[in-house]
Protein backbone atom coordinates (compact mmCIF):
# COMPACT_ATOMS: atom_id res chain seq x y z
CA UNK A 1 0.00 0.00 0.00
CA UNK A 2 1.30 3.43 -0.96
CA UNK A 3 0.37 6.35 0.37
CA UNK A 4 0.74 10.05 -1.48
CA UNK A 5 1.56 12.75 0.84
CA UNK A 6 3.41 15.52 -1.46
CA UNK A 7 2.88 18.86 -0.80
CA UNK A 8 -0.23 19.26 -3.70
CA UNK A 9 -1.84 16.77 -2.08
CA UNK A 10 -0.98 17.35 1.67
CA UNK A 11 -2.76 20.41 3.48
CA UNK A 12 -1.94 22.37 6.67
CA UNK A 13 -4.74 22.79 8.64
CA UNK A 14 -4.56 26.88 8.64
CA UNK A 15 -7.13 29.53 9.00
CA UNK A 16 -6.95 32.37 6.43
CA UNK A 17 -6.37 36.25 7.97
CA UNK A 18 -9.28 38.78 7.38
CA UNK A 19 -10.04 41.83 8.05
CA UNK A 20 -12.86 40.72 10.65
CA UNK A 21 -9.96 39.52 12.99
CA UNK A 22 -8.35 42.64 13.24
CA UNK A 23 -9.24 43.97 16.63
CA UNK A 24 -12.32 46.54 17.64
CA UNK A 25 -9.39 49.11 19.63
CA UNK A 26 -7.58 49.02 16.31
CA UNK A 27 -10.05 49.92 14.23
CA UNK A 28 -11.10 53.03 16.79
CA UNK A 29 -7.44 54.12 16.41
CA UNK A 30 -7.78 54.06 12.61
CA UNK A 31 -11.10 55.56 12.66
CA UNK A 32 -9.54 58.78 15.59
CA UNK A 33 -6.63 59.00 12.75
CA UNK A 34 -8.69 59.38 9.71
CA UNK A 35 -10.86 61.85 11.31
CA UNK A 36 -7.92 64.26 12.09
CA UNK A 37 -6.43 63.74 8.99
CA UNK A 38 -9.41 64.31 6.98
CA UNK A 39 -10.32 67.70 9.88
CA UNK A 40 -6.82 69.08 8.83
CA UNK A 41 -7.18 68.35 5.10
CA UNK A 42 -10.59 69.33 4.75
CA UNK A 43 -10.45 71.82 2.21
CA UNK A 44 -7.59 70.02 0.08
CA UNK A 45 -9.76 67.04 -0.07
CA UNK A 46 -12.59 69.25 -1.52
CA UNK A 47 -10.57 71.06 -4.31
CA UNK A 48 -9.66 67.55 -5.56
CA UNK A 49 -13.02 66.12 -5.42
CA UNK A 50 -14.29 68.83 -7.11
CA UNK A 51 -11.33 68.87 -9.92
CA UNK A 52 -12.09 65.37 -9.99
CA UNK A 53 -15.59 65.88 -11.06
CA UNK A 54 -15.38 69.41 -13.28
CA UNK A 55 -11.96 68.23 -15.04
CA UNK A 56 -12.36 65.43 -17.02
CA UNK A 57 -8.50 65.35 -18.08
CA UNK A 58 -8.46 63.71 -14.02
CA UNK A 59 -11.73 62.25 -13.65
CA UNK A 60 -9.51 59.15 -13.83
CA UNK A 61 -8.53 60.52 -9.94
CA UNK A 62 -11.49 59.70 -8.02
CA UNK A 63 -10.83 55.96 -8.99
CA UNK A 64 -7.08 55.72 -7.69
CA UNK A 65 -7.78 55.75 -4.01
CA UNK A 66 -9.78 52.17 -4.34
CA UNK A 67 -7.14 50.70 -6.12
CA UNK A 68 -5.13 51.90 -3.09
CA UNK A 69 -7.70 49.89 -0.84
CA UNK A 70 -7.52 47.26 -3.28
CA UNK A 71 -3.34 46.65 -3.13
CA UNK A 72 -4.16 46.82 0.81
CA UNK A 73 -6.90 43.82 1.13
CA UNK A 74 -4.33 41.92 -1.79
CA UNK A 75 -1.46 41.74 0.97
CA UNK A 76 -3.95 41.80 3.73
CA UNK A 77 -2.21 37.86 4.85
CA UNK A 78 1.36 39.04 5.15
CA UNK A 79 -0.24 42.93 6.31
CA UNK A 80 -2.13 40.86 9.38
CA UNK A 81 0.18 38.88 10.47
CA UNK A 82 2.75 41.27 11.15
CA UNK A 83 3.67 42.89 14.84
CA UNK A 84 2.83 46.12 14.51
CA UNK A 85 6.06 48.35 16.08
CA UNK A 86 6.51 51.50 17.40
CA UNK A 87 8.85 53.67 14.95
CA UNK A 88 9.83 57.00 16.05
CA UNK A 89 11.31 57.97 12.67
CA UNK A 90 7.64 57.82 11.32
CA UNK A 91 6.86 60.82 14.20
CA UNK A 92 10.06 62.62 12.97
CA UNK A 93 8.55 62.93 9.74
CA UNK A 94 4.74 63.56 10.75
CA UNK A 95 5.42 66.00 13.04
CA UNK A 96 7.82 67.79 9.74
CA UNK A 97 5.05 67.61 7.34
CA UNK A 98 2.59 69.07 9.70
CA UNK A 99 4.63 71.85 10.23
CA UNK A 100 5.53 72.08 6.47
CA UNK A 101 1.59 72.45 5.42
CA UNK A 102 0.98 75.68 7.33
CA UNK A 103 4.45 76.64 6.24
CA UNK A 104 3.78 76.36 2.58
CA UNK A 105 0.37 77.86 2.79
CA UNK A 106 1.69 81.06 4.54
CA UNK A 107 5.10 82.01 2.82
CA UNK A 108 5.71 79.38 -0.11
CA UNK A 109 2.57 79.45 -1.08
CA UNK A 110 3.09 76.94 -3.79
CA UNK A 111 -0.63 75.15 -4.38
CA UNK A 112 1.01 71.69 -5.48
CA UNK A 113 2.57 70.86 -2.18
CA UNK A 114 -0.59 71.08 -0.23
CA UNK A 115 -2.45 67.89 -1.51
CA UNK A 116 1.12 65.89 -1.26
CA UNK A 117 1.09 66.86 2.11
CA UNK A 118 -2.08 64.14 2.73
CA UNK A 119 0.23 61.26 1.51
CA UNK A 120 3.21 62.68 3.23
CA UNK A 121 1.41 62.83 6.31
CA UNK A 122 -0.80 58.99 5.93
CA UNK A 123 3.20 57.37 5.36
CA UNK A 124 4.30 58.93 8.17
CA UNK A 125 1.20 57.71 10.06
CA UNK A 126 1.65 54.18 8.82
CA UNK A 127 5.48 54.32 9.60
CA UNK A 128 5.24 55.72 13.32
CA UNK A 129 2.41 53.37 14.19
CA UNK A 130 3.02 50.30 12.38
CA UNK A 131 7.45 50.41 11.79
CA UNK A 132 9.26 49.37 8.67
CA UNK A 133 7.37 45.89 8.16
CA UNK A 134 4.15 47.31 7.36
CA UNK A 135 5.59 50.56 5.36
CA UNK A 136 7.56 47.59 3.28
CA UNK A 137 3.57 46.68 2.28
CA UNK A 138 1.77 49.55 2.20
CA UNK A 139 4.16 51.61 0.60
CA UNK A 140 2.72 51.69 -2.71
CA UNK A 141 -0.61 51.90 -2.03
CA UNK A 142 -0.10 55.05 -1.08
CA UNK A 143 2.56 56.36 -3.12
CA UNK A 144 -0.28 55.40 -5.47
CA UNK A 145 -2.77 58.03 -4.39
CA UNK A 146 0.05 60.93 -5.86
CA UNK A 147 -1.87 59.74 -9.59
CA UNK A 148 -5.10 61.18 -8.00
CA UNK A 149 -3.50 64.70 -7.55
CA UNK A 150 -3.74 67.20 -10.49
CA UNK A 151 -0.64 68.79 -11.98
CA UNK A 152 0.01 72.50 -11.58
CA UNK A 153 -1.66 73.97 -14.92
CA UNK A 154 1.75 75.29 -16.15
CA UNK A 155 3.82 71.88 -15.90
CA UNK A 156 0.23 70.19 -17.29
CA UNK A 157 1.10 72.62 -20.49
CA UNK A 158 4.39 72.18 -20.38
CA UNK A 159 3.90 68.43 -20.98
CA UNK A 160 1.11 68.29 -23.28
CA UNK A 161 2.49 70.89 -25.78
CA UNK A 162 5.36 68.73 -26.95
CA UNK A 163 2.48 65.43 -27.21
CA UNK A 164 0.52 68.09 -29.17
CA UNK A 165 3.17 68.86 -31.63
CA UNK A 166 4.22 65.58 -32.01
CA UNK A 167 0.46 64.20 -32.83
CA UNK A 168 0.40 66.91 -35.44
CA UNK A 169 3.33 66.47 -37.49
CA UNK A 170 2.67 62.41 -37.13
CA UNK A 171 -0.88 62.77 -38.30
CA UNK A 172 0.74 65.37 -41.00
CA UNK A 173 2.82 62.69 -42.55
CA UNK A 174 -0.01 60.35 -42.68
CA UNK A 175 -2.44 62.67 -44.21
CA UNK A 176 -0.17 63.55 -46.98
CA UNK A 177 0.06 60.22 -47.89
CA UNK A 178 -3.66 60.09 -49.81
CA UNK A 179 -4.01 60.92 -53.09
CA UNK A 180 -5.35 64.80 -53.60
CA UNK A 181 -4.45 65.34 -49.91
CA UNK A 182 -1.99 67.84 -49.43
CA UNK A 183 -1.46 68.57 -45.38
CA UNK A 184 1.04 71.20 -43.57
CA UNK A 185 1.55 71.27 -39.68
CA UNK A 186 2.11 74.75 -38.06
CA UNK A 187 2.89 73.82 -34.50
CA UNK A 188 -0.54 72.26 -33.25
CA UNK A 189 -2.54 73.34 -36.36
CA UNK A 190 -2.89 71.39 -39.32
CA UNK A 191 -3.88 73.27 -42.81
CA UNK A 192 -5.68 70.85 -45.37
CA UNK A 193 -5.73 71.64 -49.19
CA UNK A 194 -8.46 68.22 -50.45
CA UNK A 195 -8.87 68.05 -54.29
CA UNK A 196 -8.05 72.01 -54.69
CA UNK A 197 -10.30 73.12 -51.92
CA UNK A 198 -8.89 74.32 -48.47
CA UNK A 199 -10.77 72.56 -45.46
CA UNK A 200 -12.03 74.95 -43.53
CA UNK A 201 -11.44 75.58 -40.14
CA UNK A 202 -7.75 73.80 -39.99
CA UNK A 203 -7.53 70.90 -37.98
CA UNK A 204 -6.82 72.20 -34.71
CA UNK A 205 -5.00 69.30 -31.94
CA UNK A 206 -6.69 70.70 -28.90
CA UNK A 207 -5.67 70.12 -25.18
CA UNK A 208 -8.17 67.80 -24.95
CA UNK A 209 -6.14 65.46 -27.73
CA UNK A 210 -2.48 65.80 -26.12
CA UNK A 211 -3.05 62.37 -24.90
CA UNK A 212 -2.20 63.69 -21.07
CA UNK A 213 -5.65 62.18 -20.07
CA UNK A 214 -4.90 58.81 -21.79
CA UNK A 215 -1.24 58.91 -20.41
CA UNK A 216 -2.35 59.61 -16.98
CA UNK A 217 -4.78 56.92 -16.83
CA UNK A 218 -2.52 54.34 -18.50
CA UNK A 219 0.66 54.99 -15.99
CA UNK A 220 -1.36 54.24 -13.26
CA UNK A 221 -3.43 51.39 -14.46
CA UNK A 222 0.60 50.17 -15.72
CA UNK A 223 1.71 50.42 -12.21
CA UNK A 224 -1.57 48.79 -10.73
CA UNK A 225 -1.35 45.94 -13.12
CA UNK A 226 2.93 45.58 -13.02
CA UNK A 227 2.58 45.45 -9.18
CA UNK A 228 -0.52 42.67 -9.25
CA UNK A 229 1.03 40.74 -11.55
CA UNK A 230 3.60 38.30 -10.63
CA UNK A 231 6.26 38.60 -12.61
CA UNK A 232 10.25 38.95 -12.24
CA UNK A 233 11.43 42.53 -11.14
CA UNK A 234 12.61 43.56 -14.55
CA UNK A 235 9.61 42.39 -16.63
CA UNK A 236 7.49 44.87 -14.02
CA UNK A 237 10.04 47.49 -15.02
CA UNK A 238 10.03 47.27 -18.68
CA UNK A 239 6.17 46.89 -18.25
CA UNK A 240 6.01 50.09 -16.75
CA UNK A 241 8.44 51.84 -18.67
CA UNK A 242 6.41 51.07 -22.06
CA UNK A 243 3.33 52.81 -20.50
CA UNK A 244 4.27 56.06 -21.84
CA UNK A 245 5.31 55.36 -25.20
CA UNK A 246 2.44 52.88 -25.55
CA UNK A 247 -0.06 56.16 -24.45
CA UNK A 248 2.03 58.45 -26.69
CA UNK A 249 1.59 55.87 -29.39
CA UNK A 250 -1.99 55.94 -29.47
CA UNK A 251 -2.85 58.99 -28.93
CA UNK A 252 -1.07 59.61 -31.98
CA UNK A 253 -2.89 56.81 -33.49
CA UNK A 254 -6.57 58.72 -32.28
CA UNK A 255 -5.26 62.33 -33.50
CA UNK A 256 -4.67 60.52 -37.09
CA UNK A 257 -8.23 59.15 -37.37
CA UNK A 258 -9.92 61.59 -36.29
CA UNK A 259 -8.48 63.54 -39.03
CA UNK A 260 -9.19 61.02 -41.59
CA UNK A 261 -12.56 61.42 -40.42
CA UNK A 262 -12.77 64.90 -40.66
CA UNK A 263 -11.62 65.19 -43.86
CA UNK A 264 -12.83 62.01 -45.57
CA UNK A 265 -16.21 61.37 -43.89
CA UNK A 266 -17.76 64.45 -42.26
CA UNK A 267 -16.85 66.78 -39.32
CA UNK A 268 -19.02 65.90 -37.61
CA UNK A 269 -18.24 62.47 -36.38
CA UNK A 270 -14.14 63.99 -35.41
CA UNK A 271 -16.51 65.64 -32.66
CA UNK A 272 -18.56 65.47 -29.80
CA UNK A 273 -19.84 61.81 -28.46
CA UNK A 274 -17.91 60.67 -31.24
CA UNK A 275 -14.50 62.23 -30.48
CA UNK A 276 -15.20 61.00 -26.90
CA UNK A 277 -15.40 57.29 -27.99
CA UNK A 278 -13.12 56.96 -30.28
CA UNK A 279 -10.38 58.41 -27.32
CA UNK A 280 -11.82 55.88 -25.06
CA UNK A 281 -11.08 52.84 -27.86
CA UNK A 282 -7.54 53.77 -27.46
CA UNK A 283 -7.51 52.60 -24.24
CA UNK A 284 -8.01 49.09 -25.25
CA UNK A 285 -5.26 49.69 -28.00
CA UNK A 286 -3.04 50.33 -24.98
CA UNK A 287 -4.02 46.97 -23.45
CA UNK A 288 -3.82 45.12 -26.13
CA UNK A 289 -0.10 46.29 -26.90
CA UNK A 290 0.70 46.24 -23.52
CA UNK A 291 -0.33 42.83 -22.76
CA UNK A 292 1.10 41.80 -25.78
CA UNK A 293 4.36 43.10 -24.65
CA UNK A 294 3.61 41.00 -21.25
CA UNK A 295 2.86 37.53 -23.25
CA UNK A 296 6.01 38.86 -25.70
CA UNK A 297 8.39 38.92 -22.76
CA UNK A 298 7.17 35.61 -20.63
CA UNK A 299 7.28 33.80 -24.10
CA UNK A 300 10.53 34.25 -24.86
CA UNK A 301 12.22 34.15 -21.31
CA UNK A 302 9.94 31.33 -20.29
CA UNK A 303 11.98 30.79 -16.55
CA UNK A 304 12.72 27.03 -15.69
CA UNK A 305 9.85 25.12 -13.79
CA UNK A 306 11.19 23.43 -10.83
CA UNK A 307 10.08 20.25 -10.60
CA UNK A 308 8.25 18.79 -7.29
CA UNK A 309 9.09 15.74 -5.48
CA UNK A 310 6.88 13.73 -4.29
CA UNK A 311 7.71 11.82 -0.82
CA UNK A 312 5.82 8.10 -0.58
CA UNK A 313 5.24 6.48 2.04
CA UNK A 314 5.68 2.65 2.25
CA UNK A 315 4.49 0.61 5.08
CA UNK A 316 6.35 -2.82 6.34
CA UNK A 317 5.52 -5.07 8.22
CA UNK A 318 7.87 -4.37 11.25
CA UNK A 319 5.62 -0.92 11.55
CA UNK A 320 8.45 1.64 10.16
CA UNK A 321 8.46 3.33 6.93
CA UNK A 322 10.29 4.31 4.21
CA UNK A 323 10.17 7.92 2.80
CA UNK A 324 11.42 7.93 -1.52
Amino acid sequence: MVQDISPSIKQENSTLKSWRDVSVHTYIKIFILTSLITAIFSNEMKNLVRQWLDDSNWSHGILIPFFSLYFLHNNRDELLSIKPKTSYIGLMFLILALLFYPFNIVWLRYGYFNPLMIIAVMGSVVLFMGGWKVIKLTWLPIFFLIFAIPLPQRYYVAITMPMRNLAATVATALLNMVNGLQATASGVVIDVIYKGQKVEPSLNVAEACSGMRLLMAFVALGVAMAYLHKRPVWHRLVLLASTIPIAIFCNMVRVTITGFIYILIHPKYAQGIYHDMLGFSMLFLAFGIYGFLGWFMESLFEEEKQSVTEDVIIPRKNGENVNN
